[in-house]
C-alpha cells in the first residue's frame, strides 16, 4: 500500500476530523498496510461518536485478529501448560483430506425443482478493482446483475440507451453525457452495478476513490481531481466511477473553519462536472454513497449528478444467487439455499458473503478438531445466522428520520415508497 496515499488522507483527516467516511476509509487502508494498532485507534474514534456503526464493528474484529496474528496469537503455538495432545490441528493431514474429500458427501445443494435457481453470479459487496488511470473493460452486463429490476429500467432509460442509439438520442436533445447517483445502504452492489453499466457500453470503466484524490499539499487535490477526469476523457466512451463521493463532496455550507479548503474541493468537482463546451460527451460519471443527505446539493442539479438511483438490499432470489456464487468455490453439502434466503431479509451482498465465510470457519474447525474434512453443512450457516445481524437496518432507520422530515424536495420519494411498503413508516 503506498504510504503517500495514507499519509495524504491522513492529512486530509487533520482538517475533518469529524468526517467519519474519510475516518472509515483511513482505518481500511491502514489495515490493508498491516498497520493494524493505527487502524484500531481510527476505529476506536468512530466508536465514541457512533457505538452502533456495524461497519465500524466488523472493521474492528478484523483489525484485532490481524494484529492477533502479527504477535504470534492463534498460530498453534502452545499456550504454558498445554498438552502436547492439543497442537493435533497442527499435524492435520491437508493432502489425505483432499483426496477423500467427495467420496461420500451428500449432494452439495438442496434443490427445488419447482423452483429453478437463479443465474450464478448477482450483486456483491465487493469493491471495484483496478488502479486510477488503469483502463477496466468490464466483462459483466446488467443481466449479470441479481434483482433490482427497476433500478435496471432506469438505467436503461437515463443512459444504456441513448448511448446505444446516439442519432436517436441527438434528434431529442438528449445529450451524450451524464452523471448518476446510486445512493443506498453499504454493501448493496452500488460498485457492481457501476461495472455493469460499464460492460453493456463496451465502455472503459474508471474508478477513483479517496485515496486518489486527496492530497496532504494544498491545491493537489483540485490537481488529482482535474487529471483523473482528464484521463476518462481521454477513455471516452468511459464511466467514471466516484466511490463514496459523501467524503469528497460534503456541503460547503457545513464547512468551517480548518475544514473550509474543502470547499475548493467541492469547487473543482463543479467545473468538471459542468464542462461548459462538449468535452464531456461519452463520458458518464457514476457516483456511489451510503449517505446521500450530506452531499452538497449543487452536485445535484441538472447537468450533473442530476438523477439518483437507489439501490437496496437483494430481494430473496438475489439472495439464492449471491448465496450460490459464494458457496460455489468450497466444498459444501447438503445446503438449501431457499432456506438460507427465506432467512436472511435485509442481508446486503457483504452480509451474505460474511455469513458463508463464517460458516466455512466453523466447518474448518470442526475439520480440525476431527481430523478429516467436513464439507460446509446446514448445521455451520445456522451456527453463522445466530451470530450475524443484517447491517443494512440501521441505514434503514437513520433513512426513515431522513424521508419524514427532511424530504420536502421529493428526492427521497423513492426511498419512501420502499420504508411504506416495508411499514416502516
Amino acid at each position: 500500500m503506498n504510504s503517500a496515499a495514507i499519509d495524504g488522507l491522513l492529512a486530509a483527516l487533520e482538517r475533518v476530523p469529524d468526517n467519519v467516511p474519510l475516518r472509515i476509509n483511513v482505518a481500511k487502508l491502514l489495515l490493508q498496510a498491516g498497520r493494524h494498532s493505527e487502524a484500531i485507534d481510527h476505529l476506536n474514534i468512530i466508536l465514541e461518536v457512533d457505538a452502533a456503526n456495524t461497519e465500524t464493528i466488523q472493521l474492528l474484529v478484523d483489525a484485532s485478529a490481524g494484529l492477533s496474528s502479527v504477535t504470534g496469537a492463534g498460530h498453534g503455538i502452545p499456550e504454558p501448560g498445554e498438552a502436547p495432545g492439543k497442537q493435533a490441528s497442527r499435524d492435520f493431514d491437508w493432502h489425505r483430506a483432499e483426496q477423500e474429500l467427495g467420496q461420500s458427501l451428500p449432494a452439495p445443494f438442496v434443490s427445488d425443482e419447482s423452483h429453478p435457481g437463479p443465474p450464478a453470479l448477482a450483486i456483491d459487496g465487493d469493491r471495484a478493482g483496478g488502479a486510477l488511470f488503469d483502463v477496466d473493460r468490464p466483462a459483466i452486463t446488467l443481466a449479470d446483475v441479481g434483482g433490482l429490476e427497476e433500478v435496471k429500467k432506469r438505467l436503461n432509460e437515463s443512459f444504456l440507451d441513448p448511448m446505444r442509439n446516439p442519432e436517436v438520442a441527438k434528434a431529442f436533445g438528449k445529450s451524450l453525457r451524464g452523471g448518476l447517483l446510486l445512493y443506498g445502504p453499504p454493501g448493496c452492489g452500488k460498485t457492481f452495478m457501476a461495472r455493469a453499466v460499464a460492460g453493456e457500453l463496451g465502455a472503459a470503466f474508471m474508478t477513483a476513490t479517496m485515496t486518489d484524490i486527496f492530497d496532504k499539499f494544498i491545491g493537489e487535490t483540485e490537481k488529482n481531481l482535474h487529471e483523473i477526469f482528464e484521463a476518462a476523457r481521454r477513455a471516452a466512451p468511459a464511466v467514471l466511477f466516484l466511490d463514496e463521493i459523501d467524503a469528497v463532496a460534503t456541503k460547503r455550507s457545513a464547512l468551517s473553519g480548518g475544514a473550509a479548503w474543502m470547499r475548493q474541493t467541492v469547487n473543482q468537482l463543479l467545473l468538471e462536472l459542468d464542462s461548459m463546451d462538449s468535452q464531456n460527451d461519452g463520458l458518464f460519471v457514476l457516483a456511489a454513497t451510503n449517505q446521500p443527505w450530506d452531499i452538497d446539493n449543487a452536485l445535484l442539479r441538472p447537468g450533473r449528478l442530476d438523477r439518483m438511483l437507489l439501490v437496496l438490499p437483494p430481494d430473496r432470489a438475489a439472495r439464492e444467487a449471491i448465496l450460490k456464487h459464494h458457496f460455489s468455490s468450497r466444498p459444501i453439502a447438503g445446503i438449501d439455499v431457499q432456506k438460507i434466503a427465506s432467512r436472511t431479509e435485509d442481508f446486503s451482498g457483504a452480509d451474505l458473503e460474511h455469513v458463508v465465510t463464517s460458516a466455512a470457519e466453523k466447518a474448518m474447525t470442526e475439520s480440525l478438531r476431527r481430523g478429516s474434512v467436513q464439507a460446509i453443512s446446514m448445521s455451520h450457516v445456522n451456527e453463522a445466522l445466530k451470530e450475524i445481524r443484517p447491517s443494512t437496518r440501521q441505514w434503514l432507520q437513520m433513512a426513515r428520520n431522513v424521508v419524514e422530515f427532511g424530504n420536502t424536495s421529493g428526492a427521497y420519494d423513492d426511498l419512501g415508497l420502499y420504508l411504506r411498503f416495508r411499514k416502516m413508516i
